[in-house]
């Protein structure tokens, strides 16, 4: 596979085609400062990031939107260069709210379409205005809703076959990778070199990926850090990656994965660290009947 910074886009099996690449936008709204994804978005692009990872749930499409369209007229980009996925909350599966909930997102982003749009979690919440509704004995409260009744609508005119899991070296995936191959379906890692340690939903338990003495001992021969082998390890299989980063230093770091490339040994190698241990588990909902982390893959 021929990557470079310029055109590393993989097909998809509705004539379309995805970067490998991809900037994830997630920040906590109580933390991160306004206009923070208006402007990493924008040097992304300047950097050359094609593909966006959004959500409205974390309640900066508005921004992203901005970005995207601020960078359409000057020139850098056309909307059609850019690959933008958003996503449906676990307050919006009824079949009958899966339409203007992506219209709600269209006018955050003030877009006129989005290239993917996925259910986000399968476990329904209660409808209504609470994206985290709670009893009055701090318990979330669930709904149950026909998860294929709300994909079929999300997805009637989104024929991609795309498919959004955890995946880095300590969780490779391997049998899900090899149907997914099989059935001509595109991974989307998260979390392609680790995640916060924030306790209330990640296993803090897993040891910092990054500091792994195998990635960071091939990344000194290409004079590459443990995060760029992570990446280029994933990408090399095919496997597309969307590393969140709001730091500017580390935006630019994590796209210059295009000037090596791994040996089949160290491919290999570091296959062979997979742990089959998830970072992201949200504990706090896995009393759901719809948790999806209890099975295999």
């Amino acid at each position: 596979m021929n990557l470079t910074a310029e055109n590393h886009r993989i097909p998809l099996n509705d004539g379309n085609s995805i970067p490998l690449l991809g900037l994830g936008t997630f920040g906590d709204p109580q933390t991160t400062p306004k206009g923070t994804a208006l402007q990493c978005v924008k040097l992304a692009i300047d950097v050359g990031y094609r593909h966006f990872d959004g959500a409205l749930v974390y309640f900066n499409e508005h921004e992203v939107g901005e970005a995207i369209r601020e960078k359409i007229a000057d020139g850098t980009i056309r909307r059609e260069d850019i690959f933008y996925c958003g996503k449906l909350w676990n307050t919006f599966h009824p079949p009958e709210l899966v339409r203007p909930t992506l219209e709600r997102t269209l006018r955050a982003l003030k877009l006129d379409y989005v290239d993917l749009y996925i259910i986000e979690l399968p476990m329904a919440f209660k409808p209504g205005k609470d994206f985290y509704p709670k009893d009055r004995d701090g318990k979330y409260i669930y709904h149950h809703t026909d998860l294929c009744a709300t994909w079929e609508v999300s997805s009637v005119k989104l024929k991609k076959k795309k498919n959004h899991v955890e995946c880095h070296p300590y969780f490779t995936q391997p049998k899900l990778l090899e149907y997914c191959r099989q059935n001509g379906i595109v991974i989307v890692g998260y979390c392609p070199i680790g995640s916060s340690r924030d306790a209330s939903w990640v296993n803090v338990k897993c040891p910092p990926l990054l500091d792994n003495e195998l990635l960071i001992s091939i990344g000194k021969k290409y004079n590459k850090s443990s995060a760029q082998v992570a990446l280029r390890f994933n990408v090399q299989r095919g496997v597309v990656v969307i590393p969140k980063s709001f730091n500017p230093e580390r935006i630019k770091h994590n796209f210059q994965i295009f000037d090596f490339s791994l040996t089949e040994e160290e491919m290999k190698a570091i296959e062979a660290l997979n742990k089959n241990i998830r970072l992201v588990e949200l504990l706090m909902w896995s009393d759901h009947p719809e948790y999806p982390f209890h099975d295999e893959y």
